[in-house]
């Protein structure tokens, strides 16, 4: 596990590897993290991604900076379906594809905000598979997702800010004829698959108005959908 530098066009990216045990090479994920950005709780998913076979990277999208400087334009970013960001989690997944000790399969794995970035990805960006994690819905999402790599996605029913988004994007799917496995976790809040805590008076608010935290007995179910998910589409297992 180590700090890298991810060349990105004209910029260069900080960004946390995670390497599996044993010889590759192996199939990989772009971690995309949640508006508090490149945590120690977003570093352990990366860890858990290379605990199961997978080289992980997590991205800096915020460079360094503080989370209250970068979060409202990357959330611009991220609606409007286009930016630098985009670009950074296209220039991982080559970054990630062309190493010696990777497959050439990438999967992507967002979580809240990052789960709007990677919802956006899959269609955007040669991925072989996304995890969506309570992640925004773009606009129009039959007509966005329509050429999106296989989704799976985890919703809390208990997340007052997601309300119906996970039978929307099943429908949004369906139709589009993507495989996916979209599930709402009733009980479950937002920041449910992880150990997130919002920083400083705005733990109180987010366990308010996102329930965040709520129904994490919930995560371990989750995570092994996940896993079988990436499995069967980027490292090509067979499930059966």
């Amino acid at each position: 596990m180590s700090d890298i530098v991810i060349p990105a066009g004209a910029r260069e990216l900080p960004g946390y590897l995670a390497v599996p045990e044993g010889e590759g090479p192996w199939p990989a994920v772009v971690i995309v993290f949640e508006a508090f950005g490149a945590t120690p709780d977003m570093r352990a998913q990366a860890d858990r991604f290379a605990s199961r076979g997978y080289l992980a990277v997590l991205p800096d999208f915020y460079d360094g900076a503080p989370w209250v400087r970068c979060v409202r334009k990357a959330l611009g970013e991220m609606r409007a379906g286009r930016g630098p960001t985009y670009d950074a989690v296209e220039a991982a997944r080559a970054w990630l594809a062309a190493r010696g000790d990777c497959t050439g399969d990438v999967g992507v794995c967002g979580f809240c905000m990052g789960g709007g970035f990677a919802l956006v990805a899959a269609a955007k960006y040669d991925f072989q598979a996304a995890a969506v994690n309570y992640g925004m819905l773009p606009r129009r999402p039959e007509e966005a997702l329509r050429e999106a790599c296989p989704i799976v996605a985890s919703y809390g029913g208990a997340d007052p800010t997601l309300r119906g988004a996970a039978a929307k994007l099943d429908r949004a799917l369906t139709a589009g004829g993507v495989p996916h496995d979209v599930r709402e976790y009733p009980g479950s809040g937002h920041g449910f698959l992880t150990e997130t805590e919002a920083p400083g008076l705005l733990g109180p608010v987010t366990k308010i108005a996102f329930g965040l935290g709520r129904g994490r007995e919930n995560a371990p179910v989750a995570w092994e959908r996940i896993f079988a998910f990436f499995d069967e589409h980027v490292a090509k297992k067979s499930t059966t």
